[in-house]
């Protein structure tokens, strides 16, 4: 059993590491067209180092 400050840390690794992953999987991701014609577009890596920047959302 852990008390609640650890599960706190527990938590916010957690959910820091999805966000890393997802992140990553989008930058990794190719564009494709699927069914009907729907298009999925890759993230630009460049982009969204721009976009974290601004937020204070990138790390040094």
């Amino acid at each position: 059993m852990l008390v609640d400050r650890a599960l706190d840390q527990l938590f916010e690794a957690t959910v820091e590491a999805t966000e890393e992953a997802i992140a990553n999987a989008l930058v990794a991701a190719e564009t494709m067209v699927g069914r009907d014609g729907h298009t999925a577009h890759r993230l630009p890596h460049d982009r969204l180092r721009e976009v974290m920047a601004r937020y204070g959302r990138l790390r040094a």
